[in-house]
C-alpha cells in the first residue's frame, strides 16, 4: 500500500510541477510567472511533507518551515516590485 501511495504522489506532484514550469516559461505576464513560482514552491512543500508522512519522521519540519517562509517573503517581495513597476 505504501509503494502505491508513493508512486501516485510522485506522479501527481511531478505532473503538477511540470505544468507550473510550463506556466513560468509561457506566462504572458509577470503576475502569471510569480503565481506559478509560488505554486512550484507549494508543490515542493507538498513533496517534502508527503515524504515525511510516508517515512514517518519529523526531522524535515524545519525544512518545511524555512520553505514556507521563503515562499511568503518571496511573494511579498515580488508583489512590491510589481507595484513599483506599474506606478
Amino acid at each position: 500500500m505504501t509503494v502505491v501511495l508513493t508512486v501516485v504522489l510522485t506522479v501527481l506532484l511531478s505532473v503538477t510541477a511540470l505544468l507550473a514550469l510550463a506556466r513560468i516559461y509561457l506566462g504572458p505576464s509577470l503576475l502569471d510567472r510569480v503565481i506559478a513560482a509560488d505554486l512550484l514552491l507549494a508543490i515542493m512543500l507538498g513533496a517534502v511533507g508527503a515524504e515525511a508522512a510516508v517515512n514517518r519522521h519529523a526531522t524535515t519540519l524545519p525544512v518545511l518551515v524555512v520553505l514556507s517562509l521563503l515562499g511568503f517573503v518571496g511573494s511579498v517581495a515580488l508583489v512590491r516590485f510589481a507595484v513599483r513597476e506599474e506606478a
